[in-house]
């Protein structure tokens, strides 16, 4: 893991790459687990990365396990023009929640920290990955990105807190699918915590996403909580019927 902590750096034209899946055996004998799998973390303020990859390459998650290629904790964070590869998992955004569902479930560096709200800016990126692959409590701003799905599964898991006004907010973005993805394969978002925040803003969708487009996770009681927004979506992933939690115009 490739530790990046000096606040108001411009880091242009690097590529970093990892290849640490969560199921993986640690040296301390425990499996890595997701937040210890990271090919980069970065936790300085005001960072900018310009025209830079990040990649995991611990394969599948059928297979690895989640395998984040990036980890942001750092706050005004901006990437632009960047390449992100991975399976499930590849793109954490900070903060975690408070707690986790099962024992090392957050195992790692930023394990015990305080839960600081953070705003993240990503303006034509190109972010791959099969499950989950854009997951975490941040506020992030996706601004002409393509979000591609290499697999079936979800883009979109978020985490945002109760008192946080907005998630992830995707504007004419493109949601597009690799190689060999099977049409309705794929859902926009789906619930890590119950207070869930995605807006979708003048976005093309294909056809691997569902006619549902919404996941929620098996947690029903989250349809009172979660805010999933989809306005002028475009495309055949666009014409599905949408669960009537969602907000859609």
């Amino acid at each position: 893991m490739i530790f990046l902590s000096e606040n108001d750096k411009v880091y242009e034209g690097l590529s970093f790459c990892g290849n640490i899946g969560a199921r993986m055996i640690h040296e301390d004998g425990r499996p890595y687990h997701t937040f210890r799998t990271a090919s980069v973390l970065a936790d300085g303020d005001r960072i900018t990365f310009k025209n830079c990859i990040f990649e995991n390459t611990a394969g599948p998650g059928k297979d690895a396990g989640q395998a984040i290629a990036l980890y942001l904790d750092g706050d005004d964070i901006k990437l632009v023009g960047c390449t992100l590869r991975g399976h499930q998992d590849t793109l954490f955004l900070a903060p975690l929640p408070p707690k986790e569902y099962e024992k090392d479930g957050f195992l790692g560096p930023k394990q015990f920290t305080e839960r600081t709200p953070r705003t993240f800016y990503f303006e034509n990126c190109r972010i791959e990955g099969g499950v989950d692959f854009i997951f975490g409590g941040a506020t992030a701003y996706f601004d002409h990105c393509e979000f591609v799905s290499i697999e079936k599964g979800f883009v979109f898991a978020p985490s945002t807190p109760e008192n946080v006004k907005e998630g992830f907010v995707a504007r004419n973005c493109r949601f597009i699918k690799g190689k060999g993805v099977e049409d309705a394969s794929c859902y926009i978002a789906r619930p890590w915590r119950e207070f869930a925040k995605v807006r979708l803003e003048n976005c093309f969708l294909d056809s691997h996403i569902a006619p549902s487009g919404f996941d929620d996770w098996g947690k029903k009681e989250a349809h009172l909580s979660v805010r999933f927004e989809e306005y002028s979506s475009y495309g055949p992933g666009a014409l599905g019927s949408r669960p009537g939690w969602v907000i859609k115009g």
